[in-house]
């Protein structure tokens, strides 16, 4: 007879502060209620800690432990229903690879509201949402194309096979990947297995979760935040019970609790918002990587654009259109935001009642403002950048911290009148195209963060870039905001959708005739090894969007017209591009040749944060093998909501090795008073 587990592993997830300040798991003595089986790996309970009742999932099982039987504490009780197991070896491996804590990662996993249930208060029985409209049967697929059926073929054998794979499905822009998924989860299914999509954003995505659901109904559940948190743990309970076997949504579905998993589709995998800014900051393609290891499972990562690696090819659109021509023109001399020949091509799209979508990666109406007298530029008092003008709301902002004043109407500093405007944004372009093409039958829709949530009102997420968004990606807010406005513009017989990097996101319109991208060169000027991978994503997504169903066109306004990036992108040479890029990366040492890790080091003092870099380097240094590990910095970065930041990067071969010791550095330097004020962040992989 096999010995009764009497013991158990708990790891504490809540409250967060006092998880994160203590070591754990911690033994616990498990009452004859909760023996011979009635408690195990991912069970939740809710258990004594020094005066508190916290939450805990169980993390191991024993039948002995370090301390004495009749000194260990019980839980409570069991919550009626626990984490799969092998999303807590999944939730184990984000701790250790991300530099993070068991209670910050179990916390992913956990289902929606479960710190709520830690009272004992009953739930009210709330009905998942249903999805597939009503009188609706589930559509029939259509005819594969014969590149489509090549690559079915091949993804066939894989899950026949039940072995981990990873495949990536490089298809330009409408060559019907969403049917590839889906014919790819129908086969999963007829197994007895369970499928996760993820898509970028839910909001910007809508057809391939109307698609999914109406093809596979109810099986279907769909995880993120514009759903309420009842609907949420409705949905996660329904996965988590088997109903459904089909998970959509945005990076955090990764972690939803499907059984059985045999298929993960990870759509646009070329898109940033995979990566996780909190801490633990996971990135979801390495998350369902390492799932679909552990779960025997296909992953199959799907974009016309995909980062340097490529597998599989789709050259054809479904509808036999071939890709819109793309004209780069030459905006080197130009004073005005519009070239003639885009204002042109703009004119003709009114007059013929089309459609147009133009692409400006800046949101606001002016870059910022200088006094013409004194030189002053107005600044954030926060952090070291300038703020950010907004006509419609009064306000200048900053797109890091979120803080607003109001617009001046003379210099603080020489009270001189004389205050220029330097640059346009989304919200100045609407205008002078409003002025240009609104006559009342042509409309100009605006979406970027700030139409979506109300000028002014939006909450900054401490990003960065030429898109810093003010509102957070995956809010409800902004994901109903967004989604009304893709609706309109839709079901619109006419106009014109301007927008920062959200309009070339995953959108699928029918008849749009001309593509615009201003500045195009614009995220060339940041200091990133994937500027030029960026720049080339962006304009091909954008051309992406044009000429579905019909004839279409993109022009490229840029003052680096010879740019690699822009120069592949408007031939539509992904290949060519993919090649070059994977040359340069492996002469300069950079992903997927390396992995990196970014490192800061913040305080409100300029020197403590200097000091702690600096002994951070020193530990790194005797920790990090110098063969296969190179630490480069610390550097100053600017100030960021009243805190001075320096940052280190270490470049290594092997990730887990690095980031153990980069996670042991950092924690060996928060533990030290010498260092006390100073924060740690840890990036693993940093987009």
């Amino acid at each position: 007879m096999a010995n009764v587990r009497t013991m158990a592993e708990i790891a504490l997830v809540e409250p967060m502060t006092t998880a994160r300040a203590v070591r754990g798991p911690f033994d616990y003595r498990l009452p004859e209620e909760l023996r011979d089986g009635a408690v195990g790996v991912g069970s939740m309970l809710v258990v004594p800690f020094g005066r508190r009742d916290v939450l805990g999932v169980v993390v191991g099982l024993a039948d002995s432990s370090e301390v004495e039987a009749h000194r260990l504490l019980a839980p409570r009780r069991a919550l009626e229903l626990g984490v799969p197991s092998d999303l807590v070896a999944v939730a184990e491996w984000v701790a250790q690879e991300y530099c993070s804590t068991p209670a910050r990662a179990l916390a992913l996993v956990l289902p929606p509201g479960a710190t709520r249930r830690l009272s004992g208060r009953k739930r009210r029985p709330v009905a998942a949402p249903r999805h597939l409209p009503e009188g609706s049967p589930a559509s029939r697929p259509p005819q594969l194309t014969a590149d489509q059926a090549a690559i079915l073929d091949v993804l066939t054998d894989a899950l026949r096979a039940r072995r981990a794979e990873r495949r990536l499905l490089h298809g330009v822009t409408g060559s019907g990947k969403t049917e590839v998924y889906m014919r790819a989860a129908g086969l999963a299914l007829a197994q007895g297995r369970g499928v996760i999509v993820l898509v970028p954003e839910i909001a910007l995505t809508p057809q391939i979760v109307a698609r999914f659901v109406q093809r596979f109904g109810d099986t279907v559940a769909v995880l993120h935040s514009k759903l309420r948190p009842a609907e949420r743990y409705a949905e996660w309970r329904r996965l988590r019970v088997g109903e459904a076997r089909v998970c959509v949504g945005p990076r955090s579905a990764v972690f939803a609790p499907v059984d059985d998993l045999g298929l993960i589709v990870v759509d646009e995998e070329h898109d940033a918002s995979y990566k996780h800014e909190g801490d633990p900051r996971y990135d979801a393609r390495e998350v369902a990587a390492a799932r679909a290891r552990r779960c025997d499972a296909l992953l199959l990562l799907g974009s016309a654009t995909p980062r340097p690696e490529s597998v599989s090819w789709l050259s054809r659109r479904v509808d036999g259109w071939p890709l819109p021509p793309v004209s780069v023109l030459d905006m080197r001399g130009e004073d005005l935001a519009l070239h003639p020949l885009t204002a042109h091509a703009l004119a003709e799209v009114k007059g013929s009642r089309g459609k147009a979508i133009v692409l400006l990666n800046r949101r606001g109406w002016s870059n910022f403002l200088s006094c013409r007298s004194c030189g002053l530029v107005w600044s954030c008092p926060q952090c070291d950048v300038s703020l950010v003008m907004h006509r419609a709301s009064g306000y200048l902002a900053c797109h890091h911290c979120g803080y607003r004043e109001a617009v001046p109407a003379r210099c603080s500093e020489c009270t001189s009148t004389s205050v220029a405007r330097h640059g346009a944004g989304t919200e100045r372009l609407e205008h002078e195209l409003a002025g240009i093409l609104d006559d009342g039958s042509f409309p100009v829709m605006r979406l970027d963060a700030d139409a979506v949530a109300g000028e002014g009102e939006a909450t900054p997420s401490g990003r960065s870039g030429p898109d810093a968004p003010g509102l957070e990606r995956g809010s409800g807010v902004f994901d109903r905001g967004a989604g009304a406005l893709l609706a309109r513009f839709q079901a619109a017989e006419c106009g014109l959708l301007l927008g920062t990097q959200m309009v070339a996101k995953g959108h699928d319109f029918p008849a749009v005739a001309l593509g615009v991208v201003l500045d195009a060169d614009a995220t060339l000027r940041f200091p990133d090894f994937r500027a030029e991978e960026r720049t080339f994503a962006l304009i091909a997504q954008l051309a992406g969007r044009v000429g579905r169903g019909g004839a279409g066109r993109v022009l490229v306004q840029t003052i680096a017209p010879e740019a690699r990036s822009i120069v592949h992108a408007a031939r539509h040479d992904s290949e060519g591009f993919l090649a070059a890029e994977l040359e340069r990366r492996g002469a300069l040492g950079y992903p997927p040749f390396s992995h990196l890790i970014r490192i800061t080091c913040s305080a409100v003092e300029l020197t403590r944060a200097c000091a702690a870099a600096g002994a951070l380097r020193e530990l790194l240094a005797v920790s990090l093998p110098a063969q296969r590990a190179s630490v480069l910095g610390p550097a100053a970065l600017f100030r960021l909501r009243g805190r001075e930041r320096q940052v280190l990067v270490v470049k290594a071969e092997a990730r887990r090795e690095a980031a153990q010791a980069v996670g042991a550095a950092v924690q060996q330097l928060a533990d030290a008073r010498a260092h006390a004020g100073v924060s740690f962040s840890v990036d693993v992989d940093p987009q």
